[in-house]
């Protein structure tokens, strides 16, 4: 009772902490950001991410119980007591035709999961994840603004800006059913808040007011994942298993405020208050409709030794609206490919034997269409998962994972932005039995 009642305490404590971080700016740069609710994280734990992703048919990785919030059936393959917690950094190199480069780095807590099981064959999980996140801040001219001379003059301003994120905290449950089929489900709550600028300013004219458009989004609602796996076994050690898993396209809650305003900058470029509101329209009311996401992956492999394994999700981001308004998104899809190999997991005198060896693959067509051009995301993906020394007569267990992924978004052509980023994940996995019942002869 006391293990479970520091657990509550530190999950109560994450939810407050990740509460405060939605409400303020997000940890990412990337004007791609700009787009529908943000840049929309992975969701997945390290040791996912540096098979290249895979994730919908994977559940026991490594020899260790892994909390899998991709595919909530995966939960009916726990049977002791997990934690996992994690950061991630990104380091991101923006690229634009007649434009020096850009780099940008961000540091964020990635997650925090639980799960115990409830029975031998089901388990309860529990946690805070980022949902998305929105934060950019870049500035276009054009010049010969209402004169039509070929001498630059009269240039405007056109500055972009944004800032905020997504959380979400879920509760889950997994079971197995006659021991080769599991399902499962998560409930999440997704809040947070989104505020993205729009500015117009024209500095070579004096008197003449600038003006500002402001797009205030409130969230929270729920959201529902549901999932599948079912495994051939070939012998007692190899095994595949094909797995599906679905987030629901249910509808969020959104207070919408939209405000146009007008200022003024004095000589030293210093901004004034709001001269005057043209535009104060308020939807407290509001919707957000959430795309139906599917997932599908293969997994084969030989416990102890190695596994390799296929995803492919396919997003209805078409239908992403806000506020009674379409986000003018296409719908994406997105193949990963990868796997992981150990030496030999009963090495007694070779310690790197026993470390988990992780490579991927990972290409998606985004739900972004920039300028006619469709926005694509390549990256190889790579990682360790390392077990920590362990008192021989605990029943805890811990492993260190850590995983790379190195990729590219979008593109020079038509004026758009290249991405070239570096994304590190590291996190820390306990697998022990706790609410054990001790019996005495």
């Amino acid at each position: 009772m006391i293990k479970f009642t520091k657990l509550l305490f530190t999950f109560l404590f994450a939810v407050i902490v990740l509460n405060a971080s939605a409400q303020s700016t997000a940890t990412t740069s990337s004007p791609y950001s700009r787009y529908g609710l943000g840049d929309i994280s992975d969701q997945l734990l390290p040791q996912n991410i540096a098979m290249g992703g895979i994730a919908t048919a994977t559940n026991i990785i490594g020899g260790y119980n892994s909390i899998n919030v991709i595919n909530p059936a995966s939960y009916g393959r726990i049977n002791l007591t997990t934690i996992d917690i994690g950061v991630a950094s990104d380091i991101t190199t923006f690229s634009k035709i007649g434009n020096a480069d850009q780099r940008n780095t961000n540091f964020r807590l990635s997650h925090l999961l639980f799960a115990f099981p409830v029975t031998k064959t089901s388990a309860l999980s529990f946690g805070l994840l980022p949902y998305s996140q929105l934060g950019y801040n870049y500035k276009t001219t054009k010049t010969n603004f209402g004169t039509g001379s070929s001498v630059d003059t009269n240039a405007v301003n056109y500055i972009y800006s944004g800032e905020g994120s997504l959380s979400k905290a879920y509760l889950g449950y997994g079971v197995t059913l006659f021991k080769h089929l599991l399902v499962g489900a998560n409930f999440s709550y997704i809040f947070g808040s989104l505020k993205q600028y729009q500015s117009t300013e024209i500095p070579s004219l004096y008197g003449v007011l600038n003006s500002r458009a402001e797009q205030d989004n409130h969230v929270k609602g729920v959201n529902f994942d549901l999932g599948t796996q079912y495994t051939f076994d070939f012998s007692e050690s190899k095994h595949l298993t094909l797995g599906y898993s679905a987030s629901v396209g249910s509808k969020l809650n959104v207070n919408n405020t939209y405000i146009v305003s007008q200022y003024t900058r004095d000589a030293s470029g210093n901004e004034s208050n709001p001269v005057d509101s043209i535009v104060n329209q308020q939807n407290p009311n509001g919707k957000i409709q959430l795309p139906l996401i599917n997932r599908f992956g293969i997994v084969y492999q030989q416990e102890g030794k190695f596994l390799v394994g296929v995803d492919y999700t396919m997003g209805k981001w078409s239908d992403l609206s806000i506020a009674g308004t379409n986000a003018g998104l296409q719908d994406s899809k997105m193949f990963n490919v990868g796997g992981q190999w150990t030496p030999n997991v009963n090495a007694l005198n070779n310690y790197f034997a026993l470390i988990d060896y992780r490579l991927g693959f990972l290409y998606e067509q985004t739900y972004l269409n920039v300028n006619n051009i469709n926005i694509k995301r390549y990256a190889v993906t790579f990682g360790l998962g390392v077990p920590l020394p362990h008192d021989r007569a605990s029943s805890a267990f811990y492993k260190v994972n850590f995983s790379a992924e190195i990729g590219q978004r979008g593109q020079l052509a038509n004026q758009l932005i290249k991405e070239n980023y570096i994304n590190l994940h590291l996190g820390f996995t306990l697998n022990d039995r706790w609410f054990q019942r001790f019996k005495f002869e």
